[in-house]
């Protein structure tokens, strides 16, 4: 018979204290293999080290011990999958909070802009639109438009998918309501956000499948500065001086095999599995989304779209059709009626705005120029 370690040495060898292990034996993470009846002491196998040693390097990494769990109850190859999707997240998480930082020290010190500079005054001509495609009977798209904030949500497929996406949207637009800072925009997105995963919550209990879940992807406007939220794989793009740029990164299996070098670009596209998502809103609280601040300038043009847009019109043709048209309804129909000519598989939801420049600031909303194509 194996000697068993004390609890004091299994410590000791797994550079653990006894409070943590007593702590994983109560979450049944890492149970001894006898306790004494009478006294109740522990004893571990030493063949249990290596799971002790694992648990202690994943606890290092911060990872949570829900997610610790997971792991040590996977197979290598799956465990190490889980640990760098961990990872991956975590940098995302980092690169969000630094841009933040970024933008608070610029802020604080002044270093944002010239000082004296007066701020410009900008505003939006928009149209949003949303349409269920040539081969779906329902529509789980939701696309808004308004002075101040643009969105466009894609739930996924199922009972409650079109009542997550609207709840996502319906969280967000108080804000258009809200005099809220430049320095506060991001502030206020979270928490519209966090409202927004509540809601889905309780879609979700409310379901006969238990589940509920959409991407979500929005810009709040306060003077010449946006606010970026996005989750999932609806997409942001940018056209200025006549160079589209996607600001978005999709959260989606195959991006990740893309960042990783396993896949190409072309391949992702036609991909079996390119719609899986890996990060979404769906009422639990643990997928969070990328927020970013941008700057605006006149003469930009923004799309938000689903990827019922995205996956059917190639990126030059989407180049051509927002820098061409005289406006953002021109451009929104130009839009949709290419995505219907190469067959609108899926629903297809769009907002396009154009920046502009005011003559004169105005009172809250002044940002309207244009009218909502919805």
């Amino acid at each position: 018979m194996r000697q068993l370690l004390t609890i004091g040495a299994f410590a000791r060898a797994a550079r653990l204290s006894p409070k943590a292990l007593r702590h994983y034996d109560e979450l049944g993470l890492l149970q001894p293999a006898l306790v004494d009846g009478e006294s109740g002491y522990r004893y571990y196998d030493p063949e249990q080290l290596e799971q002790a040693r694992l648990i202690a390097w994943l606890r290092r990494l911060g990872m949570p011990l829900a997610r610790v769990r997971r792991v040590c109850g996977l197979p290598a190859a799956a465990a190490a999958e889980e640990i760098s999707d961990y990872w991956r997240q975590v940098q995302a998480e980092t690169a969000a909070r630094g841009q933040l930082a970024t933008f608070l020290v610029d802020y604080l010190t002044g270093s944002g802009s010239p000082v004296g500079a007066a701020p410009a005054v900008l505003g939006i001509r928009y149209a949003a639109r949303s349409e269920s495609g040539l081969l779906r009977t329902s529509n789980e798209d939701t696309a808004y438009a308004g002075p101040r904030l643009l969105a466009v949500a894609d739930g996924v497929r199922g009972a409650a998918g079109d009542r997550a996406s609207a709840a996502a949207v319906a969280a967000l637009r108080p804000l258009e309501t809200l005099a809220v800072p430049a320095g506060d925009l991001l502030g206020a997105l979270a928490d519209a956000v966090d409202t927004a995963d509540r809601t889905i919550a309780e879609i979700a209990a409310s379901t006969a499948a238990g589940a509920a879940a959409t991407t979500l992807t929005a810009l709040l406007w306060s003077g010449s500065q946006l606010a970026l939220v996005h989750i999932g794989d609806t997409r942001a793009y940018l056209v200025r001086g006549g160079e589209l740029f996607r600001i978005t990164h999709d959260h989606t299996y195959v991006q990740r095999l893309v960042d990783e070098g396993r896949l190409t670009a072309d391949e992702a596209a036609s991909h079996p599995q390119r719609a899986l998502l890996v990060r979404a809103l769906s009422g639990t609280g643990a997928a969070r989304p990328d927020l970013s601040l941008h700057a605006a300038a006149a003469g930009d043009r923004y799309l938000l779209c689903s990827d019922g847009l995205s996956t059917v019109v190639p990126d030059g043709v989407l180049r051509e059709l927002l820098a061409g048209a005289d406006g953002p309804r021109q451009a929104l129909d130009a839009l949709l009626a290419r995505a219907y000519a190469a067959g609108a598989p899926d629903n297809v939801a769009c907002v396009v705005a154009e920046v502009v420049a005011l003559e004169a600031p105005a009172g809250p909303g002044a940002g309207h120029v244009g009218g909502n194509g919805r």
